[in-house]
């Protein structure tokens, strides 16, 4: 299995599922951005429905909370809650910054975990990375899973990471190894088929909280 253009797969019969796909960096010619581009292709060739956003999208000031008091959400918190709110699961392709997330990605997180009903609780992510570095930004992924899965993100196990992307790409905008592609086209079918059977066969629902001893009280409640 190779990641081809759309028009070389059949479309898989599914159940209406939609995935926002996001690039967690600003830089034009980012290759977590062309990451997020291809993971969107594979989306929708295996019959789901993406929104593809950029992180400037979601750009906001530094959290606040006299500014939320006083002013309500930034433009860019808005439009993060609001398209989270439309979808059923997010995929973001994040770069490393000294071996965590980018810190505008997790200020956008800290924002949008101010609305009630909590975004992020019990919605599925897949995180994904590209770098030059022989990690691929994978230690950046595994920092940005914690403040996700503490506001109730079921988060996929597997997380991919492109390692010496800078020389991973085809100039199609695939994967050039066809063992590198396979194993993303499969990461990527395998978390959709998680989020339809949540969405549209959910047998069992739960819901996880931590409780590190402090008695219930409103100021620290993640979600409701």
């Amino acid at each position: 299995m190779n990641t081809l253009p759309a028009e070389d797969h059949v479309i898989e019969s599914r159940e209406p599922v939609r995935f926002l796909v996001f690039s967690a960096s600003l830089r034009a010619a980012s290759l977590n951005s062309q990451l997020a581009k291809l993971t969107a292709k594979i989306i929708e060739q295996h019959g789901g429905t993406v929104e593809l956003a950029e992180m400037a999208d979601f750009e906001v000031p530094s959290f606040d909370q006299d500014m939320q008091d006083a002013q309500g959400f930034p433009p860019g918190a808005e439009a993060f809650h609001g398209r989270l709110t439309a979808n059923d699961a997010f995929v973001i392709a994040s770069p490393e910054y000294n071996s965590s997330m980018p810190g505008l990605l997790k200020n956008a997180i800290d924002w949008v975990s101010r609305y009630r009903p909590q975004a992020f609780n019990e919605r599925h992510g897949l995180l994904l990375s590209a770098s030059p570095s022989m990690a691929g930004g994978n230690r950046g992924l595994w920092a940005l899973r914690q403040p996700l899965e503490h506001l109730g993100a079921r988060i996929f196990p597997d997380m991919f990471s492109l390692a010496q992307a800078h020389r991973a790409f085809s100039p199609e905008g695939l994967i050039a190894d066809p063992l590198l592609g396979e194993r993303l086209e499969l990461t990527i079918q395998a978390f959709m088929d998680l989020v339809e059977a949540a969405k549209h066969y959910p047998c069992v629902k739960k819901a996880w909280f931590e409780f590190l001893g402090e008695r219930p009280d409103p100021m620290i409640e993640r979600v409701p």
